[in-house]
């Protein structure tokens, strides 16, 4: 059966339940969600929701009251499962992944007009000075991927990478950039990129969200919660955002005086007033309503358990270099590790703290940012040793990067050198890595040029990112879609394409 034919059903047991329900004209046409234009809508579009087909080309249906009920995509995916790591304020390549020794040796020099003309940058005025990598470089595995002295622990697992070094965005302010990476817009209301696959693969275990969001680095992305929210989809898909220190939810335990079964009996006459709303207004934001309700009760449960590392063995705490009880990146990698072994799909992880101006010793490239470097680097490597020794590596796709480059020169916002070495917005090029699920291992995409400016050859976009994560879930980034106002939308705009030359 077609999905307009399954929608014009829908609609008809709707007009049935609603003539019996209520027996006047007034409320049939009101409970019909349109009416009868529905119905003529219905034979001339293929869906109100969603144009996925899922495996073998048969429609995906939705449930709207389970919405995050276990679903197949589309056709056969490698991954199951993604961790994302997103390193707020946007890492610099050159101090990590993209050696440059030409630049080396134009240190201190004045940049040439010809990389300023024609260019915006954030902070940079008059004529800068080039910036010579700030970091040992030396090449790693037998894949020789040139990882700087700055990620130690990371470089011993080169041969699990796969690096790609000419990303390029058009967005050179860290809020834009970030939802342009997150959502596929550098403006407000688009879903994330979580909330779309939970959307189109629901969770794999009832009891937790399907999407997960921790957060470290003391501050929230530029963006605020804009980077998980879930835009025009159903607010059930929205990251959930849980905290390392204290309770992983705020009020997730039940007041004082308040029974379990007292709490259940309570969320069970909430839900009995939502359904009856449900019936008079058709509206399925109160679906969502009821299942967060539902998701939350079963979160009481589920959640304190799930989010304390304390149980975990030493070796564990050991390998990652976690601090039980305080807020911190070891943490949360470790409880990413927790969470998609309990079967959650989308765990997004946001470290600020990234921004290097050299505007301050905490901004500063040879000082703020190797502290930074050291936060991250033990516990990323354990991330992907630990998922392997596990078997889960083999299908959670890991990806790790920020929201824009580095420039070659150094950032003057006065015209003059900042006190600390530091280094403005580019958009033109900049590295991520990814690993597992499909992905080639110990490959290298995409070339900048010998300072590090621009993208040479293998050049890629936050869509093209996007584009090869759906691919890796089993989703056709062009039909998997959400009708909104009119319009098909989906994840990555109208832009995109899979970047088939790093997967397997």
């Amino acid at each position: 059966m077609t999905q307009k034919e399954l929608y014009n059903q829908r609609l008809l047991r709707e007009a049935e339940a609603a003539v019996a329900r209520r027996g006047t004209r007034r409320h049939f046409l009101q409970d019909c969600a349109m009416g009868f234009g529905a119905l003529a809508l219905g034979s001339l579009l293929p869906s109100c929701h969603s144009s996925s087909m899922g495996t073998g080309g048969n429609p995906i249906v939705f449930d709207p009251a389970h919405p995050l009920a276990p679903r197949l995509p589309m056709f056969p995916a490698r991954a199951k499962r993604v961790i994302y790591l997103h390193m707020a304020g946007a890492p610099s390549q050159l101090e990590l992944f993209d050696y440059k020794p030409a630049l080396e040796k134009l240190d201190g020099q004045n940049c040439p007009a010809s990389l300023l003309e024609g260019k915006r940058f954030a902070f940079i005025r008059g004529v800068p000075k080039m910036l010579g990598p700030q970091a040992r470089f030396a090449q790693h595995g037998q894949s020789g991927a040139w990882i700087s002295e700055n990620m130690p622990h990371l470089a011993t697992i080169a041969d699990e990478l796969c690096f790609l070094k000419a990303v390029t965005t058009d967005q050179f302010n860290h809020a834009p950039a970030q939802l342009l990476v997150q959502t596929g817009s550098p403006r407000l209301g688009r879903p994330s990129m979580g909330s779309w696959v939970t959307y189109g693969l629901g969770t794999e275990n009832q009891n937790l969200p399907g999407f997960v969001v921790l957060t470290s680095g003391g501050k929230f992305p530029d963006a605020g919660k804009s980077v998980w929210g879930s835009g025009f989809l159903p607010s059930v898909y929205q990251g959930v955002q849980c905290r390392s220190e204290g309770d992983p939810v705020l009020f997730i335990k039940d007041p004082a005086g308040m029974s379990r079964d007292l709490r259940k009996a309570s969320i069970d006459a909430i839900n009995a007033v939502n359904a009856e709303e449900y019936k008079d207004y058709g509206d399925p934001e109160i679906l969502s309503r009821i299942s967060q309700y539902e998701m939350a009760f079963k979160m009481q449960l589920s959640v304190p358990e799930t989010m304390n590392i304390n149980d975990e063995p030493a070796y564990i705490h050991e390998l990652y270099g976690t601090q039980p009880g305080k807020a911190c990146f070891a943490n949360n990698i470790l409880l990413a590790r927790k969470l998609v072994e309990k079967g959650v799909r989308f765990v997004q992880l946001f470290d600020w703290g990234w921004d290097s101006h050299g505007t301050e010793a905490s901004l500063a490239i040879d000082v703020g940012f190797i502290n930074k470097c050291r936060q991250v680097d033990r516990s990323i490597t354990a991330l992907i040793l630990d998922l392997k020794q596990r078997g889960l590596l083999e299908d959670t796709l890991v990806i790790w990067g920020g929201e824009f480059g580095r420039t070659p020169m150094m950032e003057n916002r006065e015209g003059k050198p900042n006190p600390f070495k530091g280094r403005d917005h580019h958009t033109d090029a900049f590295t991520i890595f990814m690993a597992g699920a499909g992905v080639k291992k110990g490959f290298s995409y995409g070339e900048t040029d010998e300072i590090g400016y621009s993208a040479i050859s293998g050049k890629t976009t936050a869509f093209d990112v996007q584009a090869t994560i759906l691919q890796q879930l089993g989703f056709d980034h062009e039909k998997f879609t959400y009708v909104f106002e009119g319009r098909p939308f989906r994840l990555t705009d109208v832009f995109g394409k899979v970047i088939e030359d790093i997967l397997v």
